[in-house]
């Protein structure tokens, strides 16, 4: 087992393009991409790792007003190799006008440390864009959005940029969506962040 940290505040900013078409063949990095998400997703599971989450309501100027949700959890096995998340800090939640529901708490978890298997590309529509650098690492750049939804399952649709030496997916930026039966529902964009843990796999750690 090894642990990694993750933590998770909200931020939006994209990156502009340098290089709009090439020559590449979109399919096949898409399908060996997949397979790279399918086999990380896999090994993911054997890791341990701690992850902090923070939530803060903010005025109009942008300053704190105390309202605040913040939440620390390990990600651990038991003795019989279960599997758990453990709660280490929990403070009281003092959010005013926010109110988190089973969708967002659904995000944080599966959505924004999103990974792209070959199970899951029949479900979006995926299209190539072009290559960009990322903090000076080359990138195949895709759109994705859900072909359709399904009630009860949450969906990631924005823009993913791909390493293009290890073929896997190194930050993402965009939005939860899915099927809701409230209008009140706002699910802010996002923008995550992967960094290479054990010389291998790039795993989610800033969002």
């Amino acid at each position: 087992m090894r642990g990694i940290v993750l933590s998770a505040v909200i931020a939006a900013v994209c990156l502009p393009m340098w290089a709009a078409d090439d020559n590449v063949n979109a399919d096949e990095i898409i399908r060996k991409f997949a397979a790279k998400e399918t086999e990380f997703a896999q090994a993911r599971n054997n890791y341990t790792y701690h992850q902090t989450v923070t939530l803060e309501e903010l005025d109009g100027g942008g300053n704190p007003t105390g309202g605040r949700w913040y939440l620390e959890e390990d990600i651990i096995f038991t003795p019989e190799g279960k599997r758990m998340e453990k709660v280490t800090k929990a403070p009281v939640i003092s959010l005013r006008n926010i109110l988190l529901t089973p969708e967002d708490e659904q995000d944080l978890r599966n959505v924004q440390p999103f990974v792209l298997t070959t199970a899951e590309i029949p479900e979006y529509d995926v299209n190539y864009l072009g290559r960009e650098k990322v903090d000076e690492i080359g990138c195949y750049t895709f759109s994705v959005k859900p072909k359709k939804m399904v009630k009860g399952k949450r969906y990631f649709e924005g823009q993913i940029w791909v390493d293009d030496r290890d073929l896997q997916i190194v930050k993402t930026y965009g939005k939860a969506t899915g099927i809701i039966n409230t209008k009140t529902n706002q699910f802010p964009k996002f923008e995550t962040y992967r960094e290479q843990i054990d010389g291998k796999y790039w795993f989610p750690t800033y969002t």
